[in-house]
């Protein structure tokens, strides 16, 4: 029996880590689309440059804080450690990210 509940625990386990890859691929290029058009339209070229880092870095941010606080609740793995991430910390990686974001910006202003 315990060989059973062990098995099912590894396909859940497996299941949430192809969620989770699925997520932020999937996430990951529409908002990279979006922040992209974005800086074409303000005319600022992130192509072979750290703004494209960065705004990478940003957007995964950004996922990772979203499947921490709402999407890792609605998974297929049910862990008893499973919990939001802390205000505080929520708050840092939501403004680092905007600062990230929108430094392209400002090291385009000349």
């Amino acid at each position: 029996m315990k060989v059973r509940g062990l098995w099912l625990t590894t396909i859940k386990v497996l299941l949430e880590l192809i969620r989770i890859v699925l997520i932020f691929l999937i996430f990951g290029c529409l908002l990279w689309g979006g922040v992209r058009l974005i800086y074409t339209t303000l005319r600022i070229n992130v192509d072979g440059t750290y703004g494209g880092w960065l705004g990478g870095i940003a957007i995964y941010f950004l996922l990772f804080v979203l499947y921490r606080n709402k999407l890792q609740f609605s998974g297929f793995y049910d862990g008893p450690k499973q919990q939001k991430l802390p205000r505080k910390i929520t708050y840092i990686l939501v403004t680092g990210s905007i600062f990230l974001l929108i430094l392209p910006l400002l090291l385009s202003i000349k």
